[in-house]
């Protein structure tokens, strides 16, 4: 377990897939995502938490409160690319109790923490939708900047939006590190 100010990042378990699938399933959260709008089933969330392994290219955090050790949302690296030292990061909070007060950037935080001090990665990249302001502040605010973007690249309630590609070097992770103090 990776533990920050308000949330540990612990392993995926099998009672967590009611909850994950209720947070997937989220009209909201399935909208900020962007992914495809079919609904997911348990049968599904329960095969994705079995085939999480420590030995694969991803890997994925659930999200769990100090307070009251709540699953709130997941979090984990894709791509993880040894050679070049570079991953691509993804974040959601399923739980809406827990938006905007600062779970999500904590979450954020430590696994940055990880990938840079544990994994000794040089780059870490992200995806956000363009209409997803309020991500777009947290990742800036913890030093990542836009790199480039896909325009048009995802289509969501009946409309495209661009996909902004974000990314943080390992200089820079310790940069923010070092302001923040």
């Amino acid at each position: 377990m990776y533990t920050g100010e308000k949330v540990r990042l612990r392993e995926y378990r099998k009672e967590d897939a009611p909850q994950a699938q209720a947070y997937i399933n989220d009209p909201e959260i399935k909208r900020l995502l962007g992914g495809p709008p079919f609904l997911l089933t348990l049968w599904d969330e329960e095969k994705w938490v079995a085939q999480q392994s420590a030995r694969s290219d991803n890997y994925s955090f659930a999200i769990e409160t100090l307070s009251d050790n709540r699953y709130i949302g997941g979090c984990g690296i894709n791509h993880l690319d040894w050679k070049n030292r570079v991953v691509e990061l993804g974040i959601f909070i399923g739980d809406k109790a827990y938006w905007d007060r600062g779970y999500g950037t904590d979450a954020l935080k430590v696994l940055l923490r990880f990938v840079f001090e544990q994994l000794n990665m040089h780059k870490v990249s992200l995806r956000v939708l363009s209409f997803n302001a309020r991500a777009q502040k947290v990742y800036k605010r913890l030093g990542f900047q836009e790199e480039g973007r896909l325009r048009e690249e995802r289509f969501v309630d009946g409309e495209y939006y661009d996909l902004v590609i974000m990314g943080l070097l390992k200089e820079e992770y310790y940069a923010t590190k070092e302001e923040s103090k």
